[in-house]
């Protein structure tokens, strides 16, 4: 990809890139530590000591200020823990509150404070193939790790850089707000013991705008117009209920931006709050239209269940 340098964007942008990087070449990422024996957390990084001179002060889940050693140009992916944690391990597909500092490793400048658009702490998909969640995989809550990444790590012509990661809590991965009374004429929703939906259509016809009702309220922050979500989802199609999608069937929730689904989908999620989980039943219009995508065929209604786990509010919503 073309790289836009990290002083030149906002903090929301690039926690959107670094949350698209992987973490080195997808070889890499999938690559287990040599030191991990089979059956045993497999973390992205290699575990390294801090080069001498790299310091990091300030309390856990506080700012932190960051030395780097003079001319610092870290030539291999690796993580150091600088505090270990007493809580459980940090796994693939874990939605965390974590804080993270990132430092410009020429310059020593820093790019990003999470702490600053996200005070209680940025709500995290823990994956191997994104540098947040590179940076905690296999710690344990209650963590601090320093990161470094070098010059490449986001694409041609990125800089080198330091990360610095406070796993503060685990959140849940399934919507836990109140529960809704279900409402005559939707889609009937029944659950699996770890969260997981079956979704039942009715016989009548599909709407023929967007209609979407609650299962669950949360109460956390709502969503933006905007915002990045972390969620957990499944979709069926309204004509035969076969399921075309699910993150359940994956292993582990999803994130993207508001902007980057369908219109339906979009609007199940804007104005909502996180803990909610939502079922929404949206026509072609505002799905894929005349066109087929994948297991959809054209002018396909669709139905999604979607449990919303956490955000990362776009820059005019975290002013």
């Amino acid at each position: 990809m073309r790289f836009r340098p990290i002083a030149s964007l906002s903090v929301a942008a690039v926690a959107a890139l670094l949350l698209a990087g992987c973490a080195g070449s997808p070889d890499q990422a999938q690559t287990p530590d040599a030191t991990g024996d089979a059956g045993q957390c497999q973390a992205p990084l290699a575990d390294a000591p801090a080069p001498e001179g790299l310091t990091v002060a300030g309390d856990f889940e506080s700012k932190v200020e960051v030395t780097l050693p003079d001319a610092y140009a870290p030539a291999e992916l690796q993580r150091t823990t600088l505090i270990e944690g007493s809580g459980e391990q940090v796994q693939a597909g874990d939605v965390l509150k974590a804080n993270f500092t990132l430092v410009d490793a020429a310059s020593g400048e820093v790019q990003l404070q999470s702490i600053d658009s996200a005070p209680d702490g940025m709500d995290t998909l823990i994956s191997s193939q994104q540098i947040f969640g590179a940076s905690l995989q296999c710690a344990t809550i209650g963590s601090r790790t320093v990161s470094s990444f070098p010059a490449g790590a986001l694409g041609e012509g990125s800089p080198a850089f330091v990360l610095i990661a406070d796993a503060i809590e685990e959140l849940p991965t399934r919507a836990e707000g109140a529960e809704v009374a279900p409402v005559d004429g939707m889609p009937t929703v029944t659950f699996a013991d770890n969260g997981a939906p079956t979704i039942t259509v009715p016989g009548t016809p599909a709407p023929a705008e967007t209609r979407v009702e609650n299962l669950r309220k949360g109460t956390g922050d709502v969503i933006n117009p905007g915002d990045t979500v972390i969620v957990q989802y499944t979709g069926v199609l309204y004509d035969g209920g076969t399921v075309f999608d699910s993150s359940w069937d994956r292993g582990e929730p999803a994130q993207f931006a508001t902007t980057g689904v369908v219109p339906g989908f979009k609007k199940a999620l804007e104005g909502q709050t996180v803990g909610s989980q939502v079922v929404a039943v949206i026509p072609a219009v505002d799905g894929y239209g005349d066109q087929a995508s994948g297991s959809i065929p054209a002018n396909s209604a669709l139905v999604f269940v979607v449990d919303i786990l956490g955000v990362q509010h776009a820059p005019e919503a975290a002013q």
